[in-house]
């Protein structure tokens, strides 16, 4: 088990937020009748090997060619969704009717913070896609925790959001992001240990074989969980998964805060032109850069 040296605890720079996310595919075509004619993505560019998809004017995951990669497995360490944050009610209602039409196979979940549908894509690859509720409305605990549970999602009152006079639907909207990535961790304590005492994330809800963190009061920016990982092994290289994800930092001096604990801790980072790339205890990989 990976240790890491105390520091100081400190908050990560409240502005942090989330980038692109990169999944490994094993299917170009594949994948676009799911990401783009099902949930309505824009192929906003492709090669051979990558396909970046979002909205008509901001890129939201990149997809990471690779034929040959065996479908991503449910037990290992690194991905456990990666969490789709669309503006309105109104854009889910629109993406849960297209997955009702077709018979897609969903989970669907009330979070009291959110409303939430899940599915994996066809490589397997969790999805949440969701949308939040007004901040107002969260409970927060005198613990510093705030209130989430796991209820079922009204469909009917959803669905109730596409009204004669709604606009019509053109596919995933502007605004739309990565609102939380969900990690598979093989330890919860040393999960803690790095995100939250090394990184500086916030702890925000505790939940059995789970953990919440995010930055500036977020319900969770990270969710870290056991459920199927415990002390399990790393995502293969020849399977489906998390490429990377980025941490997108408000300025250059908040890189550099998160830079500096990095190297107390000892914590190996590579530089890049554009940020920093770490590795989690499981070396799931994620890449810190400055916003634009």
């Amino acid at each position: 088990m990976a240790t890491f040296r105390t520091i100081t605890p400190q908050s990560i720079d409240a502005a942090t937020t989330l980038g692109v996310t990169t999944l490994r595919v094993a299917d170009a075509g594949r994948s676009l009748v799911f990401y783009r004619d099902l949930l309505g993505f824009q192929v906003l560019e492709q090669t051979d090997s990558t396909i970046l998809l979002g909205s008509p004017n901001q890129v939201v995951l990149r997809l990471d060619v690779e034929a040959g990669l065996k479908r991503h497995p449910s037990h290992t360490t690194g991905l456990y969704h990666a969490a789709i944050l669309l503006p309105t009610r109104l854009d889910l209602a629109y993406v849960l009717q297209r997955l009702l039409a077709v018979r897609y196979r969903f989970g669907a979940s009330d979070h009291a913070v959110s409303e939430a549908l899940y599915l994996d894509d066809p490589d397997g690859n969790g999805l949440e896609i969701y949308r939040d509720r007004p901040r107002n409305e969260w409970r927060w605990g005198a613990n510093g925790e705030v209130h989430m549970v796991t209820e079922s999602l009204d469909l009917y009152g959803v669905l109730a959001e596409i009204t004669p006079t709604a606009p019509a639907w053109a596919g995933i909207p502007d605004g739309t992001k990565i609102g939380h990535m969900h990690l598979q961790v093989g330890n919860l304590r040393q999960a803690e240990e790095f995100y939250h005492g090394v990184l500086g994330f916030d702890i925000v809800a505790h939940y059995p074989g789970a953990l919440f963190v995010s930055a500036g009061g977020y319900h969770h920016h990270l969710g870290l969980n056991v459920w199927q990982s415990q002390n399990g092994p790393q995502q293969p290289n020849d399977a489906a998964g998390l490429g990377y994800f980025e941490i997108i930092m408000p300025n250059q001096a908040a890189l550099d805060i998160v830079r500096q604990r990095l190297q107390v801790a000892e914590v190996a980072v590579q530089e890049q032109a554009d940020g920093l790339v770490v590795h989690d205890p499981w070396q799931t990989e994620l890449r810190f850069i400055v916003a634009a």
